[in-house]
């Protein structure tokens, strides 16, 4: 996964429509497997190919938790040290197949105290694969 270029360091480095650096992630079999068995999600369209045709699916697909830490790296490594993920909501939509890339992309879509939002959005070839907000939050006066 390339990492963002710049991540911001404290809330008073970004504000509302600052958008974050753009980063692509390879799919890989190998992410989507170790994805579903990290996150103990034995289901078969996670690792076996033929399990997936014979369920529907074109081949294996990665699963919701690993979309979700993804996700969360995402943002995490934009805001810095000083930030800690409080909340991730997103859905889902184009599966994310193998030899495929997903396009990590956010805006800071709200601010308010300590906190800053961010809605994100993963896309690959067949369209949006996520879509969603993360929330983080700042430490106050330096003290953790």
């Amino acid at each position: 996964m390339s990492s963002p270029a710049v991540s911001v360091r404290s809330l008073s480095d970004c504000a509302v429509g600052d958008e974050l650096p753009e980063s692509i992630v390879p799919i890989t079999r190998a992410l989507i497997v170790a994805g579903a068995l990290a996150t103990r999600d034995f289901q078969d369209v996670h690792h076996d190919a033929v399990q997936a045709v014979e369920r529907g699916s074109k081949d294996i697909f990665m699963n919701i938790l690993t979309t979700n830490g993804l996700v969360g790296q995402f943002v995490s490594a934009w805001a810095g040290p000083a930030a800690t993920v409080r909340r991730i909501k997103v859905r889902l939509g184009a599966p994310n197949y193998p030899g495929d890339d997903m396009h990590l992309s956010g805006t800071v879509s709200g601010k308010d105290g300590d906190t800053v939002e961010v809605t994100v959005r993963g896309r690959n070839s067949l369209g949006d694969h996520v879509k969603g907000t993360v929330t983080v939050a700042y430490e106050s006066s330096g003290a953790r």
